[in-house]
């Protein structure tokens, strides 16, 4: 049995263990960081819906505080469902190992070692980015400060309140305790966007394996039923060509399977993030937009991530599941262009079923909301846009 080692999740492993979310090591102390880590960011949210409590509640104040409340509902949604379904992640790492350790030729492992290494870059430059946003996260409430000593203003300019971040009201002097307030928010923000991180790559490298799986279906195909090989015509031949064949469907089987379960598996998760999402991301892109348009006095540091983050979520993941149902066409698409016309009638009849179920399309349902697909992330980005319309058409 080989180790995990050999699947390129490293850095995925040392995300999730940094959040209590890697499904092999679940000690109390683990325990422990989970209800901790749950906590701040629970917190996090009840300490802005609070604000309405001291404030008059009018239209500005719930956009900017049901805005970024969701945006942590979002973060909050994925950690509980990683950490309830630990098992399904873990058995999903398992099937994978199952699937890698049956490879015995060569090519085929370098190809899974190829879409291995092709998950670690998605995973470097989406960690690459989550530093750039922490790094910003960080200065941004010293920002006046640090003009102040380039510019040499010696001026006093105002500090941005609670880190310039959201509306919240913790029922205590802000001024006094301002670097508490401060780094609660910030190390909210900073978990959530850990969580986004670490899961969000994980079930990249799924599909990126399922991806890999395809593509070795594919070249089954090709060497079985390579021009050489097909034109010998003995039986021992035709018997290697019927086992060839046999293995390129039973991957190809288990490709499917394995794809649709890592999403399946994670349905209701999606629905909720997906309904949480684009409202959202609706409120962060108007808060923006009058930002940006009508120079209110809103900050724009969090919608400005928020909106980032949902975009990049969307169409990262739609890309993904596009490329997963591109690599199952070219499966069929082998079997269209190798020259079956040469093989035997037995070896056509095989390739005949192996076409027919090509007729039938294969995607990635989500939650039965939308199909995993760049159409997909185009269809939830019309969304956004139309609930940001209805707000702007309310707010003018």
């Amino acid at each position: 049995m080989i180790s995990l080692d050999c699947l390129h999740i490293s850095l995925n492993r040392t995300l999730l263990l940094s959040i209590g979310l890697w499904p092999y090591q679940q000690s109390n102390l683990v325990r422990f960081q989970i209800v901790l880590l749950l906590a701040i960011l629970m917190t996090c949210i009840i300490f802005q819906f609070t604000a309405f409590l001291t404030s008059e509640c009018t239209l500005d104040l719930f956009i900017n505080v049901f805005s970024s409340a969701l945006f942590f509902l979002f973060l909050v949604i994925q950690y509980i469902w990683f950490y309830i379904n630990t098992g399904i992640v873990k058995g999903l790492l398992e099937q994978l190992l199952n699937i890698y350790d049956d490879l015995t030729d060569e090519n085929e492992i370098s190809i899974m070692k190829e879409y291995g290494s092709y998950a670690k870059r998605y995973t470097v430059g989406l960690m690459l980015i989550i530093i750039i946003f922490v790094c910003i996260l960080i200065l941004y409430p010293f920002w006046p400060q640090i003009l102040d000593i380039l510019l040499s203003t010696n001026q006093s300019l105002s500090r941005p309140p609670l880190g310039g971040m959201f509306v919240t009201e913790y029922f205590v002097d802000q001024k006094k305790y301002f670097y508490l307030i401060l780094l609660h928010g910030n190390a909210a923000l900073f978990i959530g966007l850990v969580t986004v991180l670490a899961t969000g790559t994980l079930l990249i490298a799924y599909l990126q394996y399922a991806c890999g799986m395809f593509r070795i279906a594919s070249y089954r195909l090709e060497q079985a039923l390579a021009v050489d090989t097909l034109r010998k015509g003995s039986l021992r031949n035709k018997n290697l060509i019927h086992k060839e064949l046999i293995h390129a469907v039973d991957m190809h089987r288990e490709a499917m399977r394995f794809s649709d379960s890592s999403i399946s598996k994670f349905k209701v998760m999606f629905s909720f993030m997906i309904i949480v999402g684009v409202i959202s991301a609706s409120l962060n892109f108007f808060r923006l937009f009058q930002a940006l348009t009508f120079r209110y006095d809103t900050e724009l540091l969090l919608p400005l991530i928020s909106v980032t983050t949902y975009i990049s979520y969307i169409f990262i993941g739609d890309y993904v599941a596009q490329e997963v149902m591109d690599h199952n066409n070219d499966v069929f698409a082998t079997a269209y262009d190798i020259q079956w016309y040469t093989a035997s009638l037995n070896v056509q009849k095989m390739i005949l079923f192996l076409l027919q179920r090509s007729t039938k399309i294969f995607s990635l349902n989500i939650a039965g909301l939308i199909v995993g697909s760049l159409e997909g992330a185009l269809t939830l980005l019309s969304t956004i846009l139309s609930y940001f319309t209805v707000l702007y058409s309310m707010r003018t």
